[in-house]
């Protein structure tokens, strides 16, 4: 049996052949590259990195069924803690995925009496108590000893990693998962995420940090952080809501007239998210707000909502449906709000809301925390996103990106957002676009930069004593430089007078003229030149800008490199980098070697992180 093919078979049967041949395409690579070599003795780990709620899942089963085309014969599937999800996980394996032994966590017994006569998938929620349980399954049983066991990890960033690591702890679902790929013969391991910052800042000594990445691209449908959150200007579906006399009533009349459009043209289903904090409180606080629009709403049917209505309908551009008459949609509209069928569902820890209560009608869903991993709302057209945070993640941010998918009509979509949040969304959908680039141009240290005040991740999974942020807009220079050929130094500066103020230069030579550097920890070079392939694989052609000094009578140890002019001239290029390359006389130190310094500056407003290595 051809897995993979039987797999994409049914696929291209249910009329869906763009994304068979994108799940083909991550297969074959994946399979290809990475498990074509496996050695079948050795325990790997790797990331299957693509965007938020961009069809992972698929990709993940393709990937599956490759590798038991190749010889794996058994595989763990991971969900987070949640048993809807786990359950729904499971019926979905069982429906698309053929010649498979499909087990549950409550089927230990379905399992060994297989003993792998059948490929086997077996589904288990991240729970540390079903983990503990399957690790001793896996331990205890014979044919496991001599199989390599692959594991597939969804949302591997949200509970797999040690959150006691600076605590020189292990916690319990990462020393569980780390038990069950060891009880193995060997072990392919999978990270699965469409928000890997976590997983890129581990280090390689803590067994988390991916050996290889593969990034798939989205399909031709996806609306997501370019559409939403592109490099210059704000697009046309978002409303800034500081600008906004009543917020809420907007909020409620923008998704009745989508709504409207939708039901008039034979749709079933409309959904608006509304997500103002992680406090229950407000939940219910803007329950109530939104129960009283629709008051008004009904009240002022024939008046003031019929006129804002006819004014915001003439700019309504429907892409996947025609555009209805204004009649239509008014007899739409008129229908929900006179039999009171919009739904309003408060979503979070206190609530059970199980996924059909918003698959059909008009609903405002209400929630926080809920209202991201995992979940995934048809049809969501409307977003109110005034979720605030002291010290917001990225990570957690960018999982809030519910507007992101396959099923929205460009032309109906609305972000309701305050300007500082769009501003933080738009920086994480840039640092995102850069890991993509490195990704896809192979480079094998992934680097992460966010503006400051913005986090990547949560802090209890990053190893204090091995995860560096480096400032932009800081002076850097090394206290005990040497360089490995001062003369190979000095001609490739030889033609920068020391008389000229600065040169615009390409960013490939500063890293060429850095590569001749020697230094200890005090100035982290190899950051440094990482950064700079950072920036190279966004945009070959950066610029940087280098200034030359030479014959500089400086003593070594007396502290700020630069000279006063110097230093004003480097800070007048706030989003550059700077690189000022001092000739020291070598009378006052420094060896007694007229060494060239290196002195560098990486971008105002950013913050750099890097792994250090033991």
């Amino acid at each position: 049996m051809q897995y993979l093919k039987t797999y994409l078979d049914k696929i291209i049967s249910r009329g869906n052949s763009g994304l068979a041949d994108s799940i083909s395409a991550t297969a074959e690579e994946v399979g290809n590259r990475y498990l074509k070599n496996f050695s079948f003795t050795s325990h790997e780990i790797g990331l299957l990195f693509g965007n938020v709620q961009s069809g992972k899942t698929g990709q993940m089963f393709g990937i599956m069924c490759k590798a038991t085309d190749l010889g794996f014969p058994v595989f763990v599937l991971l969900t987070t803690d949640n048993v809807v999800l786990q359950q729904q996980t499971l019926d979905r394996v069982k429906a698309d995925l053929e010649g498979y032994c499909i087990c549950g966590e409550n089927d230990a017994k379905i399992f060994a009496d297989n003993s792998l006569m059948l490929p086997t998938i077996v589904v288990l929620k991240k729970n540390a108590r079903i983990l503990k349980l399957w690790a001793n399954i896996f331990n205890s049983t014979g044919f496991m000893r001599g199989n390599p066991l692959f594991i597939v990890d969804d949302e591997a960033d949200a509970a797999s990693l040690n959150t006691l690591v600076n605590r020189n702890k292990q916690s319990s679902i990462n020393k569980y998962l780390d038990s069950i790929r060891s009880g193995a013969a060997s072990s392919l391991y999978l990270q699965v995420t469409g928000t890997p910052q976590a997983i890129f800042l581990q280090t390689l000594k803590s067994g988390w940090h991916p050996l290889f990445t593969h990034y798939f691209k989205p399909g031709k449908a996806y609306l997501g952080g370019d559409f939403f959150f592109p490099k210059t200007g704000k697009p046309d579906c978002v409303t800034f809501v500081d600008s906004l006399k009543t917020p809420e009533r907007d909020v409620v009349i923008r998704h009745l007239l989508v709504t409207g459009q939708i039901f008039a043209s034979g749709g079933t289903v409309s959904n608006c998210l509304v997500h103002p904090s992680v406090r229950q409180a407000a939940h219910q606080k803007f329950a109530s707000s939104i129960k009283a629009e629709l008051a008004w709403c009904k009240a002022n049917l024939t008046g003031a909502l019929t006129a804002e209505l006819k004014k915001q309908f003439m700019l309504l551009t429907p892409d996947k449906s025609s555009k209805v008459t204004f009649k239509q949609l008014m007899d739409a509209v008129t229908k929900i709000l006179n039999n009171d069928e919009a739904n309003i569902i408060i979503m979070n820890g206190k609530t059970d809301v199980e996924s059909d209560e918003y698959a059909a009608g008009c609903n405002f869903v209400i929630g926080g925390n809920t209202l991201g991993r995992g979940v995934t709302f048809p049809s969501l057209q409307t977003i109110y996103y005034t979720r605030t945070a002291k010290k917001p993640q990225a990570d957690t941010m960018w999982q809030h990106s519910r507007m992101f998918g396959y099923d929205r009509d460009p032309g109906m979509m609305m972000v309701y957002i305050d300007e500082r949040l769009y501003k933080l969304f738009a920086d994480i959908n840039a640092t995102n676009n850069a890991i993509i680039s490195q990704v896809e141009q192979g480079l094998d240290e992934i680097k992460i930069y966010y503006p400051e005040g913005l986090n990547p991740t949560r802090k209890n999974v990053l190893d204090t004593d091995h995860v560096e942020a480096i400032s932009g807009g800081t002076n850097y220079y090394p206290f005990y430089p040497d360089n490995n050929t001062i003369d190979d130094i000095s001609t490739l500066l030889s033609a920068f007078s020391e008389t000229e103020p600065y040169y615009q230069v390409s960013l490939r030579l500063m890293k060429e003229v850095l590569s001749h550097v020697t230094s200890g920890p005090d100035f982290k070079l190899k950051s440094f030149m990482s950064i700079i392939d950072v920036m190279l694989a966004e945009s070959p052609t950066t610029q940087g800008i280098l200034i030359v000094r030479r014959n500089r009578d400086i003593a070594q140890g007396t502290g700020a490199l630069l000279s006063p002019n110097d230093w004003q001239l480097g800070g007048s290029f706030p989003r550059k980098i700077v690189l000022t390359m001092y000739q020291v006389t070598g009378t006052k130190g420094w060896g007694g070697k007229q060494l060239w310094v290196p002195n560098i500056k990486l971008p105002e407003g950013s913050v750099y992180y890097d792994v250090i290595e033991d």
